[in-house]
């Protein structure tokens, strides 16, 4: 727990440092760019797709015209738009993950190992390759549970659970492998997951519960649409800085455990110096 909270305040100041908040600008531009082009191309035709398809669902035909009798217009009208940001939020969420693990992350690990760990050995224990593929098939991975958890969702306490803890196993896999990668080799790094694995799936739902603090921009209130292309951008440079925290936040630890096995081996390596004879 000591560990947990150390690497905790650690990573909260290092978000305050100037490099790490210009880093934190990378994923925005791109992910803020890329979605809002396809948002201004492709948002009509998106609302109107789902619109139409809901439409054609008897059952949902019958709850639209129920709305409609009850004076509820304006739900039904919006009942697209939602689902098409329902459905684009997770979407966005991976994409800023990823271009967090393959732009911020290595420079966070790098400032991290300079500043605290200057006498850390660098064994360049994974190619970026490596890092992409791994990232890749653990977000498959974790939006299929996410697809699978779907129906569980209309319970209402697994709704504040399931995806969080999805969110925090993704965070948990892919930082815990990038954070790594340079300074561990193959082997260190298994050990260190492997050891302290409840500890890095802890830090990984807690960032997974700060990663759906942004979605509540949506939450707030069906008007929220109407500014939807400001709040593409707030949120995911809301999602940015939590990810560069959990970049921080993993570096902190996971290098600190690097550093205790390494210690740990050197002085197990150190043969026992013979006891001299009494006179």
């Amino acid at each position: 727990m000591n560990d947990l909270l150390d690497s905790f305040w650690r990573a909260a100041a290092y978000c305050l440092h100037p490099r790490v908040i210009l880093w934190s600008l990378l994923p925005l531009l791109v992910a803020g760019g890329v979605v809002a082009l396809l948002g201004w191309a492709y948002w009509e035709s998106a609302v109107g797709a789902v619109r139409g398809a809901l439409e054609e669902w008897s059952l949902v035909a019958a709850a639209l015209q129920w709305l409609a009798s009850i004076g509820a217009n304006q739900l039904r009208t919006l009942m697209a738009p939602l689902i098409v940001v329902a459905l684009a939020v997770p979407l966005l969420v991976v994409a800023t993950l990823l271009l967090v693990g393959m732009l911020v992350t290595p420079a966070v690990v790098r400032l991290v190992a300079a500043r605290r760990f200057p006498a850390l050995e660098q064994r360049e224990g994974g190619a970026w390759w490596q890092s992409v593929l791994w990232s890749l098939a653990c977000t498959v991975a974790a939006l299929l549970a996410l697809l699978v958890s779907v129906p569980l969702w209309l319970v209402p306490p697994l709704v504040l659970v399931l995806p969080p803890l999805i969110w925090g196993w993704l965070t948990c896999r892919v930082f815990s492998f990038d954070v790594l990668s340079l300074h561990a080799t193959p082997a260190e790094r298994r050990f260190v997951v492997r050891s302290r694995r409840w500890s890095l799936l802890a830090i990984g739902v807690v960032c997974g519960y700060l990663g759906a603090l942004p979605s509540l921009l949506w939450a707030v209130s069906a008007m929220t649409l109407i500014f939807a292309p400001l709040l593409v951008l707030v949120s995911v440079w809301l999602y940015t800085l939590v990810f560069a925290f959990a970049a921080c936040w993993f570096a902190h630890f996971c290098l600190a455990e690097l550093q205790r096995l390494r210690s740990a081996q050197a002085v197990a390596a150190v043969p026992s110096l013979p006891t001299s004879p009494s006179p």
